[in-house]
């Protein structure tokens, strides 16, 4: 079983950036809830316990700097980046004394954006190869050190190969595209319009095929692929006759 989705709260407002951000924190790879009042986000920060929260510092009703200083009483470790129009000084540092963890400036880049976000959740130990152990049938794979193993015996993968089974085993049923896997693996899509993509693949599984009793990356033809744990047909065969 795949470790869960980080979690982000988007704090805002304004509906249609609440949206946008939404939007793109979601394609990214993240989980995301949301809050347009200081009310709606305590009570989500609450029941969702969100590993990172965005919040504009102008809310309806209660400000974000309250928002942040009440959510920081009650939650030490989520990651808490205030997001606003504001630029001056003074505001700056009442959201770090509110206990806020980094500040951005509207009009801000999405890739900077997610930059910080990313670099925060590594820092904190949210996500990353830190402590990670994906597991799925009678695959384990342990992130941290690169490890692959196949019914407990270790499985010899090159490093790309490795990360795109992670990338695949992370997001279980999810289907994603050459270019998505592209962009996770070698940082960019452009790799994604050749075949170095069906090549790894490949590779990918006859090296699990060797000594697993499951089918793990599935084709679908023209989209891409999805990682799911399926016994393979002569497991089951096998299972029947046995029984």
């Amino acid at each position: 079983m795949a470790e869960k989705k980080a979690e982000i709260l988007v704090v805002e407002d304004d509906r249609v950036i609440l949206d946008t951000l939404a939007y793109n924190l979601a394609r990214a790879g993240y989980s995301v809830s949301k809050a347009m009042t200081g009310a709606e986000a305590l009570k989500l920060a609450r029941s969702r316990r969100p590993d990172l929260i965005l919040l504009d510092i102008m809310l309806p009703g209660e400000s974000g700097i309250n928002v942040c200083r009440r959510i920081r009483e009650e939650d030490e470790e989520v990651v808490i980046v205030m997001v606003t129009a504001k630029d001056a000084e003074r505001d700056k540092v009442k959201g770090f004394e509110a206990g806020a963890d980094d500040y951005v400036t509207k009009p801000f880049g999405m890739k900077e954006l997610l930059a910080r976000i990313n670099a925060h959740l590594k820092r904190s130990g949210v996500i990353g190869s830190r402590g990670r152990i994906i597991e799925a049938g009678d695959l384990q794979l342990d992130t941290k050190n690169f490890i692959a193993k196949v019914a407990g015996e270790p499985v010899s993968l090159r490093l790309k190969e490795f990360e795109l089974l992670a990338a695949l085993a992370a997001s279980p049923g999810e289907l994603k595209s050459r270019e998505e896997l592209a962009k996770e693996v070698w940082g960019h899509a452009g790799v994604g319009s050749s075949r170095t993509i069906d090549v790894h693949i490949r590779r990918v599984r006859a090296a699990l095929g060797k000594s697993s009793s499951y089918e793990y990356i599935h084709t679908a033809r023209g989209l891409g692929y999805r990682f799911e744990a399926r016994p393979r047909q002569e497991s089951v065969q096998r299972a029947v006759k046995e029984d």
